[in-house]
C-alpha cells in the first residue's frame, strides 16, 4: 500500500505542468494530456454522497449512544465507538476520497483510494500530497482481489466503477464491516432501464425489466434500482447479511444507492418475501406483482400462492412481459433522508455546489409512496396517449383519486417520484385508473361537443363529429378498433354497472392540495443538460 510516497515534497510538484480542478474543499491536478477519468458531471453525485457519510456517521453515533444509555450503570464502562473506515475502491484522481479527507471534519480514522492504473495511483499519490491531507492512503490494485483479501474491514466502501458495479459486489460485502454502509453506483442505464440488452441484463443482474413497450418505457427506471437491489440482496444472503436499502436514486444516465449491510440470519430468511417478479401488460400497463415468499406472523415462512393474471390483460387484451426477480420492499428510509436534509440545509452552498438539487430530488424521494408491496410510478402523459385524448394533468389526476372518498373508496394516495417528470405512484386499483382516462376522454369530449353545438354553421367534418359524439360521447376517430384504448372503452362499456360512480376533476381535496403544495416549492428536482453531448465519459485507458 502507498500513502503518498510517489512525491516527497509539495514544492517538487510543478503546478504549471497541471490543470486544477477544484471541488468542494478539494483541488486535483490532472495531467495538462489527462490520461485519469474525471467527471465533473457527477460532481451531485459526490456532494450527495459526502452528505450520505455524514448521516450516516451521525446516526450510527446517536445508535451508539441509545444503546449504551440502556446498558449503562454504575459498574458498567461506556464503550467508546470507533471511527470509521471507509474505502474508495475504484478512485481514479482520488478527487472523491480527498474531498471525503477534507470534508468529513475528522469523523474518519482511514480512508483507502484505490486503483487499478499505476497513472492513476500517481495522481492520487500526488494529489493527496498538493491537498496535505491524512490518515488517507492509494493502493494500486484490482478492486475484487483487494476487498477480498484486505485484513481489515471498512464500516463505508464507495463502489462508483464505469458501467456495472455488480463484480465488485461479492468482495464488498465480505470486506465489509457489520452494519456498514455500501454505496453503489450503476451507470450502466441501457443494460438495466433499456430494452436492447436483456440477456446481458439477466447475466449481470439476476432479472429482466419489462421490456420495450411504449407504456413501461419510464417504469423500467424503477425496475433498475430494484434489479440492482436484487443482486446484491442475493448475494449478501450467502455470507448471512442483509440488506436496507436507505435510499435508491435515478439520476440521469445513472443509478446510485445507499445501502445498510448487516449480519441477520433472520432477515435473511425473510429474504424470498422480498423478492418478487412482477408481470406488465404491454398495453396499457397493468401491474401485477408476485413474491416468491410470504411471512406469518413476522417470522414462519409460507410457499406463496400463485397471483399471475394469465396470458392477456383482461382491460385491453394484450400480453405481459415478466419482469424480475427483483427487490420488492422499501426503496429509502425516511429517517436517513431526513438527516441528510438536515446536513444539506446547513451547508456551504460555497463548497456544496449542488445542494438546491440535493433538497429537491431527496425532498420528492422522502414522500414517494415506499409500501411493503411496491407500486411502480407511471407517466400521466403516455397513460392519455393510449386514448390519444389531451394530456391529464398531474392536478387533475390527483383530484379525481382524492375525490374519489365521498363514493367510500377512501384510502387511495398519490405521490410524485424523483425519477421523472410528469410520473406519479399510487396505490389506486388500476381499473380505477383507467375509468379516471376514459372519464377524461369523455369530458374532453363533452367540450368539444358543446362547440361544435354552439357553431352556427359546421364543416361536412365537424358535422360527422358531431353526430358521432352525439352517438357516442366516448368516439374519437383516431382510435381503431384494434388499439389499446377502443378495447379498454369496451371493456368499460361491458362493465358499466360496476363503474357508474363519478369522476370529479375539479374539487380540491386534502390530496390534491398536498401535492400541488409540493410542487409549488420551487426546487431543482432534475440535471439540466449542462454541457453538450454530456453523459457518461469514455473509459479510461490502462495504458
Amino acid at each position: 500500500m502507498s500513502n503518498g510516497t510517489v512525491l516527497s515534497k509539495i514544492d517538487e510538484i510543478k503546478v504549471d505542468d497541471y490543470d486544477i480542478i477544484k471541488e468542494g474543499k478539494a483541488q486535483i491536478l490532472t495531467p495538462k494530456k489527462d490520461q485519469v477519468f474525471y467527471n465533473p458531471i457527477q460532481q451531485f453525485n459526490r456532494d450527495l454522497s459526502l452528505m450520505s457519510i455524514k448521516a450516516f456517521i451521525q446516526l450510527r453515533q446517536a445508535q451508539h449512544d441509545e444503546s449504551q444509555d440502556e446498558k449503562s450503570s454504575p459498574q458498567k464502562k461506556i464503550k467508546k465507538l470507533n471511527k470509521v473506515k471507509i474505502l474508495e475502491a475504484l478512485s481514479a484522481t482520488g478527487l472523491r476520497a480527498i474531498r471525503y479527507a477534507k470534508e468529513l471534519d475528522g469523523d474518519y480514522d482511514l480512508i483507502v483510494a484505490n486503483d487499478l492504473l499505476p497513472e492513476a495511483v500517481k495522481s492520487i499519490d500526488r494529489n493527496i500530497q498538493y491537498n496535505e491531507v491524512t490518515k488517507i492512503k492509494s493502493n494500486l490494485g484490482d478492486a475484487i482481489k483487494y476487498m477480498a483479501h484486505a485484513d481489515i474491514k471498512f464500516n463505508i466502501i464507495d463502489l462508483d466503477p464505469y458501467g456495472t458495479a455488480a463484480p465488485f459486489i461479492d468482495s464488498a460485502i465480505q470486506s465489509i464491516e457489520d452494519g456498514g454502509m455500501l454505496l453503489v453506483t450503476c451507470t450502466d442505464a441501457g443494460v438495466l432501464a433499456g430494452s436492447g440488452y436483456p440477456e446481458k441484463c439477466f447475466a449481470l443482474y439476476g432479472g429482466n425489466n419489462f421490456g420495450n413497450s411504449f407504456i413501461n418505457n419510464e417504469t423500467n427506471h424503477e425496475v433498475g434500482i430494484r434489479l440492482i437491489l436484487g443482486m446484491i440482496g442475493n448475494i449478501a444472503a450467502k455470507y448471512k447479511k442483509s440488506i436496507e436499502p436507505m435510499l435508491s436514486l435515478s439520476i440521469d444516465f445513472y443509478f446510485r444507492l445507499f445501502i445498510k449491510v448487516k449480519t441477520s440470519p433472520l432477515e435473511v430468511k425473510q429474504l424470498s418475501s422480498k423478492t418478487m417478479i412482477s408481470y406488465g401488460c404491454n398495453g396499457c400497463g397493468h401491474k401485477v406483482n408476485q413474491y416468491f415468499g410470504k411471512i406469518k406472523d413476522g417470522k414462519k415462512f409460507q410457499y406463496p400462492k400463485s397471483v399471475g393474471p394469465g396470458s392477456q390483460c383482461e382491460y385491453c387484451q394484450h400480453d405481459y412481459n415478466i419482469a424480475g426477480p427483483m427487490y420488492g420492499s422499501k426503496l429509502h428510509s425516511e429517517e436517513f433522508i431526513e438527516k441528510i436534509l438536515e446536513i444539506n440545509n446547513n451547508s456551504d452552498k460555497a463548497i456544496y455546489g449542488t445542494t438546491e438539487r440535493v433538497k429537491g430530488m431527496l425532498t420528492l424521494a422522502k414522500q414517494e409512496l415506499d409500501e411493503y408491496n411496491p407500486p411502480f410510478y407511471f407517466n400521466l402523459n403516455h397513460l392519455s396517449s393510449l386514448f390519444k385524448s389531451p394530456p391529464i394533468s398531474i392536478d387533475q389526476f390527483v383530484k379525481a383519486i382524492g375525490n374519489l372518498n365521498h363514493i367510500g373508496k377512501s384510502g387511495y394516495q398519490v405521490s410524485l417520484t424523483h425519477a421523472k417528470k410528469n410520473c406519479v405512484k399510487t396505490d389506486t386499483p388500476w381499473d380505477i385508473i383507467l375509468r379516471i382516462n376514459i372519464e377524461w376522454l369523455k369530458l374532453s369530449n363533452q367540450i368539444i361537443y358543446k362547440e361544435l353545438k354552439s357553431k352556427e354553421s359546421l364543416t361536412e367534418k365537424e358535422t360527422i363529429k358531431l353526430q358521432k359524439l352525439t352517438e357516442d360521447i366516448f368516439y374519437n376517430g383516431n382510435l381503431s378498433e384494434t388499439s389499446i384504448g377502443y378495447k379498454i372503452i369496451q371493456y368499460f362499456n361491458q362493465h358499466k354497472d360496476q363503474y357508474e360512480f363519478k369522476i370529479d376533476f375539479e374539487t380540491e381535496n386534502e390530496l390534491s392540495q398536498s401535492i400541488a403544495k409540493l410542487r409549488k416549492v420551487k426546487m431543482v428536482r432534475y440535471q439540466e443538460n449542462p454541457t453538450k453531448n454530456w453523459g457518461p465519459k469514455s473509459r479510461p485507458s490502462s495504458k
